[in-house]
């Protein structure tokens, strides 16, 4: 052939079926180099390795031989997480990589140390927290499946702000419903036919941070707007302070009514740090902190489930509490001195001793068989989701992508702070859940979702072409 003749096309088959089917051009994608998936790959299966281990680990230590459980605990996360990696790999081939590892190996992390607390409570079949963790990671990752494939540009969620605050609303009002709620400490579970519970708060904490997203890039010229300046600061006018207030109001609301610390101080914090990235104005937090913290003493002082935190948080060694309101959280903070700095050794601690050792405790329980050095490397994971969906929303080029990816990342990184904070007598203790670890189904739903928007949020930061001047 001589140079610089083109190559003849292949002619059609002679029936005129095409060979280049869905499942061929499925194949060539998966076929084309893809740096940040074959990143994100090696990284799963380091995460698949690390959970194996902590499973047999978690056999040995208690004394069992290793055999089908390590595959079913160990093994399932990171195959269910595997399935949505080639998902990516077809339909989100710019994504994050560091996103899904992390959230995988802190799933399973948390997975192994439940099956850790069942053996010691010799709980088994769907009794077992962990079985039917298992079965709520199985629909959480399908959850962040089936949003990847279905959201193909998440600039459509805008459109439908108004809708999603109304559906935020609606879902942490939903336990007040006759039939629905249940009678618990707290007002924010949701019992379906008494089958299974969940909490809406959860869910309404996704779709008022989409809300917050759409509502402040509406209005941003208005709260940016020249104000007092004082203290080297611009103060936004007394008329800007309603969006706050009613925030803030609806929180103290939250608190009030649903007996539920935690969700009112998550949900005020996400707003404040969203209206820092749309506004710039460091007066918004002060004026935040301010708000939030008059509200808790205010709320200390009136209520006497958030004066009781108080107490316990303050004075937790006092004879007269430490065998009734301040015992989990002594027992938790003797299972961390317990763990030490390097632990017990996963399976051969006891932080089954503590109540709600697998949920709201799970952290001691880690940090007690896997000491301070253990706590410290899940922090850092939690640390690295953080920055990454931060750095997710800096790098985009759409004010709504920004504020969206920027909120759910904060909201993360808040929880686990109120949490760690709380086990550890830094701040008062809530009734918040530690992302990914705690036993929950609410809980992980919600997270594997937030993992779904930033990955395609971070697709479409990556993809879109970017304006080159000069």
């Amino acid at each position: 052939m001589a140079a610089g003749t083109p190559l003849a096309r292949p002619s059609a088959p002679a029936d005129g079926v095409s060979t280049d089917t869905a499942v061929v051009r499925a194949l060539k994608l998966l076929r084309v180099p893809q740096t940040q998936r074959n990143r994100e790959l090696a990284l799963l299966l380091f995460a698949l390795v690390l959970n194996l281990a902590a499973v047999t680990l978690v056999d040995l230590g208690t004394g069992r031989t290793p055999g089908t459980d390590v595959a079913l605990y160990g093994a399932l996360p990171a195959a269910l997480a595997l399935a949505l990696h080639v998902v990516l790999r077809l339909r989100a081939r710019d994504a994050d990589p560091f996103v899904l590892p992390i959230a995988t190996l802190l799933t399973g992390l948390g997975i192994a140390e439940i099956y850790r607390i069942d053996i010691a409570r010799d709980h088994l079949g769907w009794d077992a927290s962990s079985t039917r963790q298992l079965a709520w990671s199985a629909l959480a990752i399908g959850g962040a499946m089936a949003l990847v494939l279905l959201l193909r540009n998440y600039r459509v969620l805008f459109r439908y702000t108004y809708l999603f605050g109304l559906a935020g609303v609606l879902l942490l009002l939903l336990p007040f419903v006759p039939g629905l709620g249940t009678n618990q400490n707290a007002d924010v579970w949701v019992s379906v036919g008494g089958l299974f519970q969940f909490q809406p708060g959860e869910l309404a904490k996704i779709s008022l941070a989409i809300f917050f997203a759409g509502y402040l890039v509406r209005t941003r010229e208005s709260l940016t707007s020249v104000g007092t300046r004082f203290l080297w600061m611009t103060w936004p006018r007394a008329r800007e302070l309603g969006p706050l207030l009613v925030i803030w109001l609806i929180s103290l609301g939250i608190i009030v009514l649903q007996r539920d610390l935690g969700t009112g101080l998550l949900l005020f914090g996400m707003f404040v740090a969203m209206l820092y990235v749309a506004t710039g104005k460091t007066s918004w937090v002060l004026i935040g902190v301010v708000l939030a913290g008059g509200g808790a003493f205010l709320a200390s002082r009136v209520l006497p489930y958030v004066g009781a935190r108080f107490s316990n948080w303050l004075d937790a060694f006092n004879p007269d509490l430490i065998n009734g309101s301040s015992y989990q959280l002594v027992q938790g903070i003797f299972g961390l001195a317990q763990g030490g700095l390097i632990g017990t050794g996963l399976g051969q601690g006891r932080p089954y001793l503590t109540p709600l050792s697998q949920s709201d405790y799970i952290l001691p329980s880690l940090g007690e068989e896997l000491g301070l050095v253990g706590v410290f490397a899940i922090l850092c994971l939690y640390m690295v989701f953080a920055s990454r969906g931060v750095r997710i929303g800096l790098a985009g080029q759409d004010d709504f992508g920004k504020l969206l990816a920027t909120g759910l990342s904060f909201t993360i990184a808040l929880q686990v702070f109120i949490m760690v904070g709380g086990v550890t007598r830094l701040i008062p203790l809530t009734g918040l859940t530690t992302p990914f670890l705690t036993a929950g189904g609410s809980s992980l739903i919600s997270n594997w979702l937030i993992v779904a928007l930033l990955l395609r949020i971070s697709d479409a930061v990556r993809s879109r072409p970017r304006v080159v001047i000069g």
